[in-house]
């Protein structure tokens, strides 16, 4: 993962001893990288992405891992709000494959205002719900922020209602956990500006 950063690590462990005092996992692999924080403020992430997605209260580190991963995937940026799992937490790094160095990332938001300024920025905004949305091969071409919450506790209505329109991902299962349905909503925004 340490090759996939543009910046060398500010200090790098690569003794056996040292990776294992350091690591959380039982079993390490490969050295331990210390680099400066990724995280970009809002407005820089607005600035730089045509597709963002915004995680509502997503707790689990290892679906926010795998968010980032799918919008470096799909050429967008995530932006985090305030109560998801921390971008520094050991599994959202591990989640990441590597993505933290590629996809822009703003964390600790509130979600009302970043809506607010997407939509002075020229975005369009969506919200996924679970039923009662339109299909995925509706969202809007050009700037958009597509919003998910957790799982279980979904998106809080002033966030759905904050957002111009609402998806829902057709499925045959009761629900999809949030870094599911926020990759296909990803890839489909993504095949409209394919050539």
């Amino acid at each position: 993962m340490i090759l996939e950063s543009r910046e060398p690590p500010r200090r790098l462990f690569s003794e056996l001893e040292e990776v294992r005092r350091l690591s959380t996992l039982n079993t390490p692999t490969g050295p331990v990288g210390v680099f400066s924080f990724l995280d970009v403020t809002s407005e820089e992430l607005t600035a730089a992405c045509q597709r963002v997605v915004l995680l509502h209260g997503v707790q689990d580190p290892g679906n926010v891992g795998t968010v980032i991963r799918s919008a470096h995937a799909f050429g967008s940026g995530v932006a985090l709000s305030k109560g998801c799992a921390d971008l520094y937490n050991p599994k959202t790094v591990r989640a990441t494959m590597g993505s933290l160095f590629h996809a822009p990332v703003s964390r600790e938001l509130d979600s009302l205002e970043i809506l607010g300024q997407a939509h002075g920025d020229g975005f369009a905004t969506v919200a996924a719900v679970p039923a009662g949305g339109d299909v995925p091969r509706s969202l809007p071409d050009g700037r958009l922020v597509i919003v998910v919450g957790a799982e279980g506790a979904g998106l809080p209505q002033e966030v759905v209602e904050a957002s111009w329109a609402r998806v829902t991902i057709p499925s045959l299962a009761a629900s999809l956990n949030a870094a599911i349905a926020a990759s296909i909503l990803l890839y489909e925004a993504y095949m409209r500006v394919l050539p």
